[in-house]
């Protein structure tokens, strides 16, 4: 063999070794879910801690639970602040999410009325935004009162009435940044229909959305000798 060859051959193999590309691990599989996890919203005006019901709302939860562990929900925005004209205030919800955003959104998810989960739409529930049934995706509703006419009616005049919206979740902390964002300034132009009027005039931002960090279980005590 010519050992020239050899001498050249080899710092060339060498190169295209090193320039080869490295195996790509596996992404790590996603983290069970439990009956109930825990959200935390982290906002400009604080954080908002939100238990999402597995158990009872499983198509929803896991639904949102792609976009919080996609990261798609980061540096989004609460940008509605609907006011009831009755009733004592605070009351209404605000609503936020991703705008249809299509760069974040996802497939949508199936419809789950409140007459399959047996969750209602009270004061600090959390409830998937939607357009026809069947069209969600990353916009949600947090209620500051109770707003039955939301929940599915089955006796209801018209099919979205009959199907309602979806709650899947309730918050367990930071109603009072709820409050704060709901009493944000209006603005007087923007949105279109039945949004306009109730378009907070400079959005609220969320700046992060991740799952809390579950406490370890400890190991059983052992029983003394």
């Amino acid at each position: 063999m010519n050992r020239r060859f050899v001498l050249i051959a080899a710092p060339l193999l060498l190169a295209l070794t090193a320039a080869a590309p490295a195996k790509r691990r596996a992404p790590p599989p996603p983290p069970p879910i439990a009956d109930h996890v825990t959200i935390n919203l982290v906002t400009t005006l604080g954080t908002i801690q939100i238990e999402l019901d597995h158990k009872h709302a499983p198509l929803t939860t896991e639904n949102i639970l792609r976009y919080v562990d996609q990261r798609r929900l980061d540096n989004s925005s609460f940008y509605r602040s609907m006011r009831l004209a009755w009733g004592t205030p605070p009351n209404g919800l605000i609503q936020g999410g991703v705008q249809m955003d299509r760069k974040r959104t996802l497939t949508p998810v199936a419809h789950e009325p409140t007459t399959q989960t047996g969750l209602k739409h009270k004061a600090g529930a959390v409830s998937l935004a939607r357009n026809a049934p069947g069209t969600g995706m990353a916009e949600f509703s947090i209620l500051l009162s109770d707003l039955e006419s939301l929940d599915a009616d089955p006796k209801g005049t018209t099919p979205d009435a009959q199907a309602g919206f979806a709650v899947f979740g309730k918050v367990t902390s930071g109603m009072d940044v709820v409050r704060k964002i709901w009493d944000s300034p209006l603005s007087a132009t923007k949105g279109q229909g039945s949004m306009k009027g109730s378009m907070i005039d400079v959005p609220v931002k969320i700046l992060t959305v991740r799952r809390a960090a579950v406490a370890p279980v400890p190991p059983p005590s052992l029983p003394k000798p």
